[in-house]
Formats: structure tokens, sequence, C-alpha cells
């Protein structure tokens, strides 16, 4: 078993078990708790991480358009709310909401047509990103470590 490295979280706590993927250190973990292991304080640490930024798409004028409509419409809901509050009447209300709806998508679309535009042609692509690591190692408190490998080997064998 490798050993995470130190640190105040880490201190007092024994690697156990070693995977490759989170899910299979979230199912050793949810194994321990269903077996009666205290796992208060058990940690899952990944190691040997690094940045992976996955292509969805490419960016069109339309795309561009279409997401700050979006993300404009939510800020002129959120405003067109916020000043509805006021509003005399349930009818202003609504009214007032629409309207925010309205001008927040139409200047979320020109915002994100000029933003691409000024882009020029660089990052014309949609992408996600995230960290991942190259293993998960699962540490427990120093004194549990011995019980929790007993059943983990159970699980495994």
């Amino acid at each position: 078993m490798s050993v995470a490295p130190s640190s105040p979280f880490t201190t007092g706590r024994e690697s156990i078990a070693s995977y490759r993927t989170y899910e299979e250190a979230q199912r050793a973990v949810d194994y321990l708790s269903d077996h009666g292991f205290p796992v208060a304080g058990t940690l899952i640490v990944g190691g040997g991480l690094r940045s992976v930024e996955r292509v969805v798409s490419r960016m069109t004028t339309a795309r561009a358009a279409a997401y700050g409509a979006a993300s404009g419409a939510w800020f002129g809901l959120l405003v067109g709310l916020f000043v509805g509050v006021f509003a005399p009447t349930a009818w202003h209300m609504l009214t007032l909401v629409l309207w925010g709806l309205l001008w927040g998508a139409v200047a979320g679309a020109v915002y994100g047509l000029i933003s691409h535009a000024v882009q020029g042609g660089r990052r014309d692509f949609v992408s996600e990103s995230g960290l991942v690591a190259d293993k998960y190692e699962v540490l427990v408190e120093s004194e549990h470590a011995p019980r929790a490998r007993e059943l983990l080997a159970k699980l495994n064998g």
C-alpha cells in the first residue's frame, strides 16, 4: 500500500486500499459503512491529479447567441422578480417579470454575439473541464485500520 502525503487531514490515518476510480473507492467506503464500520473521518484521497478538458461541440454564432440569451434571460428573470415584488398588483408583477425575461434574453444574445465576434475565431469550441486523479486511496483512523482491511478483504475476495 502506498501512503498518502502527510497533511493535517491525513495525520493519524492509514491507507487501507487504493483504487483506480473514485467509484471503486466510494463503493469500498459504502461497504465499510454497511458493515458497521465507523466511517466518520474516513478520507478518499485522489493522487496524481491532472486537468482534463473534453470538447463538447463547436461554438457557432447561433450557439453564442443562444447561450447569451439563456444566461441573460436568467438575469432578467431575477431582476424582474426583484422589481416585481414591489408591484401594486399581481398583473403588474407578471408584466415586470416577463419584460425582465425578454430584455435579459435580448441583451444576453447581443452580448453573446459581440463576445463571440471579439474572439476572432480563437477558442471556437465549447468544452467541459475537471480534475481527474490517477488513483484514489481510502484512509481511515490508524486504530481502525486492521478492521477496515479485514472487511475489505471480504469485499475484494
